[in-house]
């Protein structure tokens, strides 16, 4: 680990960064150029003081996943990231097959959403990130760890949660969960996390087996569901789902669907989750 050399990178990220490049509001005096400490604190999910520390070069050797989170809050590119990795005294992980790293285009795109509901998830449905409306509906997903980061581990071992789906629809929803990871295990041959996550499945539901031997291949961009939220009822979206080139991540925008009521209960959703944020 470099301390000096990774604190002077630190330090020169942050000032290259204006609040706007982060989907974070101008504010007022500004005596420094770029980001605040705390500002990027925030955004990187750790303490202000611990992020200090490491700017000035005596903070304690980072983990990966302090790395990965602030290669996310100052909007690294690839070679930058793995700049920082070398830095902190750790090998960047791999550019393919499980790349956890979310470049700045896609980061920016996600602050533009801030009345739409997006994230950006990986091949194998692990949620990478999310916008604030994200989180408002469908809850924290950063705070998970293990099997429960991944949506097809949640959705087919009854992970709790306080977001629910009409019974109608769930045969629909499994089949387009088997789907896509089958399409992402197809890309992915013999890959350690597929193998993993496919394992576990397997032998702890019951539902994830009848249907996986059924080799559902058929994917769809574009997908209508349902969530019964605990304080709107029912919100009907429309889900269009991007495609990075490298079809690793995915960014997907949940759209109110037209003739519901959906548009007004997201706008609620997002005064209540703006006012639970403060």
């Amino acid at each position: 680990m470099d301390r000096a050399e990774l604190a002077e990178f630190l330090r020169g990220r942050r000032a290259s960064l204006v609040p706007a490049d982060v989907g974070l509001p101008p504010g007022v005096r500004r005596r420094t150029p770029g980001l605040r400490r705390d500002e990027v604190a925030l955004l990187a999910g750790m303490s202000t003081d611990y992020f200090t520390r490491l700017e000035q070069g005596r903070g304690p050797h980072p983990s990966t996943q302090i790395v990965a989170s602030l290669a996310r809050a100052l909007r690294l590119t690839d070679n930058e990231r793995d700049h920082l990795y070398f830095l902190a005294g750790h090998t960047p992980p791999p550019r393919s097959g499980g790349d956890k790293h979310v470049g700045p285009g896609l980061l920016h795109l996600l602050t533009k959403l801030d009345d739409t509901p997006a994230c950006v998830m990986s091949d194998l449905g692990e949620t990478l990130v999310q916008n604030a409306m994200h989180v408002v509906l469908f809850g924290d997903t950063s705070v998970l760890r293990g099997l429960d980061r991944y949506i097809a581990w949640r959705w087919f071992t009854g992970v709790d949660s306080d977001l629910k789906f009409p019974s109608e629809d769930r045969d629909r929803m499994s089949r387009k969960q088997i789907a896509d990871l089958r399409a992402a295990a197809a890309r992915r041959s013999y890959d350690p996390e597929v193998t993993r996550l496919v394992t576990a499945l397997r032998a702890n539901s019951p539902e994830f087996e009848a249907l996986w031997r059924e080799h559902i291949v058929e994917v769809e961009s574009s997908t209508e569901k349902r969530f019964v939220h605990p304080e709107v009822g029912m919100v009907a979206v429309n889900c269009e789902v991007l495609v990075t080139q490298k079809q690793e991540q995915n960014l997907l925008v949940y759209f109110p669907l037209p003739g519901t009521d959906a548009r007004e209960k997201l706008e609620l959703l997002r005064v209540i989750g703006t006012q639970a944020l403060r």
